[in-house]
C-alpha cells in the first residue's frame, strides 16, 4: 500500500485534466443511471480495498466537524462543545471547522483504527463519498479525493470504463 501511496497523487495529477473534462462532458449529459452505476462501482472496489490497510484521509486531510458531529463526539468524551473545539478544532478559510492537525488525533497509527469510529464525523462515516445520491454535483470534491484515497482513483478510472465519453457502457468494459 505504502508504493501506491507514493504514486498515488503523481497518477491523479496525470490523469486530472481528463478527469475533469470527462466530468464536465458528464454534467451536460448526466445518465439517470449514474448514481446506480457510482454506488455499484464503489461497491465493487470497497469489496477488495481495506481502509485499514490505508488511512491516508486520516493522515493528510481533516474532514468538516458539523455542529451535530461536535455535539455527539463532546458527549462521548464528556466535555462541553467548547472544550472540545478549543482542543481538537479551527476554523478554516471556509469558516467550516476542520481540525487543528494531521494526522488526525483520534486515528491509531498502529493499525489504522479510529479511536471514535462510532461517533465519527458524518464526512468520514461516508468518505470518500462515491456511493451518494446526486454524485453528479460533487465531481469537484471527487477529483481532489482521488489524490488522497487510492479507492476513489480506481473507482473514477472505472466510471469512465463504464460510461464512456460517447454514451453508453461496453459490456467488457464494467467494473473492470
Amino acid at each position: 500500500m505504502e508504493a501506491r501511496l507514493a504514486s498515488l497523487h503523481k497518477d491523479a495529477k496525470e490523469v486530472e485534466k481528463e478527469t475533469l473534462k470527462y466530468f464536465q462532458r458528464l454534467k451536460k449529459r448526466t445518465p439517470k443511471t449514474l448514481d446506480l452505476t457510482m454506488r455499484d462501482l464503489h461497491d465493487a472496489e470497497f469489496e477488495k480495498t481495506d481502509c485499514l490497510t490505508c488511512a491516508n484521509c486520516c493522515k493528510t486531510s481533516s474532514p468538516i466537524f458539523t455542529e451535530k458531529d461536535i455535539q455527539r463526539i463532546s458527549k462521548y468524551f464528556r466535555i462541553k462543545e467548547f472544550k472540545f473545539i478549543e482542543q481538537f478544532l479551527e476554523r478554516d478559510s471556509d469558516d467550516f471547522y476542520v481540525l487543528q492537525q494531521v494526522p488526525c488525533h483520534f486515528l491509531d497509527e498502529n493499525d489504522n483504527t479510529c479511536m471514535i469510529y462510532d461517533v465519527r464525523p458524518k464526512a468520514c462515516s461516508e468518505y470518500p463519498h462515491t456511493n451518494r445520491k446526486k454524485f453528479i454535483q460533487i465531481t469537484d470534491l471527487t477529483v481532489k479525493n482521488a489524490e488522497i484515497c487510492p479507492a476513489t482513483f480506481n473507482i473514477i478510472e472505472n466510471l469512465k470504463k463504464a460510461i464512456p465519453l460517447g454514451g453508453k457502457a461496453t459490456p467488457e468494459s464494467k467494473f473492470k
